[in-house]
């Protein structure tokens, strides 16, 4: 029997992928609300605050992510080899993987602010 359905990974992807699509209407929901904010005589209001707040936090975490990614895909190295497989590190998958936990705190912030902004209107 074939397996017709998209693999865990996949899915994974989609999902983070259709997520961070939401960010240019995240970006022009937030311009308003910034826009106001240049008006007033204080430089760092509420939302350029978080807005910058947000950024930096899911930066960190997506570096760390990453990381963490790498070192559990080499720390399964000598075991992939002695068990016949080809390496994750050689083949691609400890790339995907990376990436796809690097952007994992990007896709949640955005959803986060998309449902926040989307609650103003």
């Amino acid at each position: 029997m074939s397996r017709t359905g998209k693999s865990r990974r996949g899915r994974e992807a989609a999902a983070i992928g259709g997520d961070l699509m939401l960010a240019p209407m995240v970006a022009m929901m937030r311009l308003p609300l910034m826009a106001i904010e240049a008006g007033s005589d204080q430089p760092w209001r509420t939302e350029t605050a978080r807005a910058v707040n947000e950024k930096t936090v899911a930066l960190a975490e997506g570096i760390f992510a990453a990381q963490m990614s790498l070192l559990r895909s080499a720390s399964g190295f000598w075991p992939e080899v002695f068990s016949g497989r080809t390496p994750s590190l050689f083949n691609g998958v400890a790339a995907e993987r990376s990436i796809s936990a690097a952007l994992k705190p990007a896709s949640r912030a955005v959803k986060k602010n998309f449902r926040r902004l989307s609650s103003r209107t």
